[in-house]
């Protein structure tokens, strides 16, 4: 029995070390392994004209946004517009029972017939008092009497003047209409409802969102390099998907905010998009993406090839031998897609943008796809 525990023992012990033979540190098979070239995916550094973004989280508001109340009192006898509606200024969007102001504005109107005739009365008066008191066969009491009442109906016609104005205006306010370009809301109202002026509620809202405001923040540190950019004339942002990957509109920035939010040490900015397409919706969420400048003929790579290391940047640089050296750089601008090299790289070199994890100084590699940095363009272009 002991003889069989010693034989499987011994067993064991030689499989072990036949199989740190074959797969430890030292082994043929796995300096074999460790000398195929890796498969890596790659890029040329190329010289070109860059745009440098500055990116933030936007949020869509309307252009002008306006909810709609009612300025006299009724009762609802019509809506007129749908809900979701495009609405052009002085659209119908409802009607209020108009009779009592109708009755007012003409009730307004003849009075002001009245006075008139009274005035017209008067005026002919005081012209046959005049020639009579110059022969002194009038008294010249009587005259000024007579001068009098022209004034006083003078002036009563003036307020009857003031007073159609008054009832024309409150007639026009029983029909109620769009002060603006837009699209209407939900409906706050239905037929039949009585309304007063100013009722909190209101009848509808309308956004305007063509063109479309995109508020946005970024770090104070970027206040100088904007003012500067911008009065050196308009500059772009793009309304990007919340990933990045589709673009909504381009538009231009149209204001700095006048002061520093002092608890986030960041400024407000606002832009102004056409949105024809209309794609933006007002309390949507979007990338901002704005234009600051371009920086022409410099040394590009796809942000993709940088690593990260103990002394900072570097990426994998393929030599002519097929081998890999680690390359430690000097960036310039740095966004999603491309980084500026300042220092480190020359024109026409191979840095590998895909399979960095298995490389290490010295490592052998294979490209599977090489390519130059894709061109991309401006936002206005």
């Amino acid at each position: 029995m002991r003889k069989t525990q010693l034989a499987i023992i011994s067993v064991l012990v030689f499989g072990a070390g036949a199989g740190f033979w074959f797969t430890g540190r030292g082994s043929p098979v796995a300096e074999a392994v460790r000398e195929l070239p890796a498969p890596v995916e790659a890029s040329t550094v190329t010289r070109r004209d860059v745009p440098v973004y500055l990116t933030a989280l936007g949020n869509v508001q309307a252009y002008n946004s306006v909810l709609v109340r009612a300025q006299v009192d009724g009762q609802i006898t019509e809506v007129a517009f749908k809900e979701g509606q495009e609405i052009a200024t002085g659209d119908i969007l409802a009607k209020i029972d108009s009779r009592t102001y109708q009755a007012n504005l003409d009730q307004a109107l003849a009075r002001k017939a009245q006075d008139e005739a009274q005035l017209d009365n008067a005026r002919r008066d005081l012209r046959r008092r005049a020639a009579l008191v110059e022969k002194e066969l009038v008294a010249r009491q009587l005259f000024d009497t007579t001068q009098a009442q022209v004034t006083q109906f003078e002036a009563a016609v003036k307020g009857d003047d003031a007073a159609i104005e008054f009832a024309a205006v409150n007639l026009g306010y029983a029909t109620v209409r769009s002060p603006i370009d837009g699209r209407a809301g939900i409906r706050r109202i239905d037929k039949g409802n009585v309304v007063h002026a100013n009722d909190s509620a209101g009848i509808v809202t309308i956004t305007q969102t063509r063109p479309i405001s995109i508020l946005f923040t970024l770090p104070e540190d970027n206040l100088q390099g904007i003012v500067k950019a911008m009065a050196a004339g308009p500059l772009t942002v793009a309304a990007l998907s919340r990933d990045g990957q589709m673009q909504f509109d381009v538009g231009e920035l149209t204001l700095i905010d006048n002061e520093v939010d002092r608890s986030t040490g960041t400024i407000r900015l606002k832009a102004t998009v056409p949105n024809q397409s209309g794609l933006l919706w007002p309390g949507q969420f979007v990338t901002a993406r704005l234009h600051l400048s371009t920086l022409p003929n410099v040394l590009s790579v796809p942000a993709s090839a940088l690593q990260n290391g103990p002394e900072g940047r570097f990426v994998f640089v393929i030599k002519t031998d097929g081998a890999v050296e680690a390359r430690r750089l000097e960036l310039g601008p740095i966004d999603a897609e491309t980084a500026v090299v300042e220092r480190g790289l020359k024109e026409g070199e191979l840095v590998v943008t895909k399979g960095q994890y298995r490389l290490s100084q010295g490592s052998k590699v294979t490209v599977a796809r090489a390519g130059a940095v894709a061109v991309r363009r401006d936002d206005n272009e």
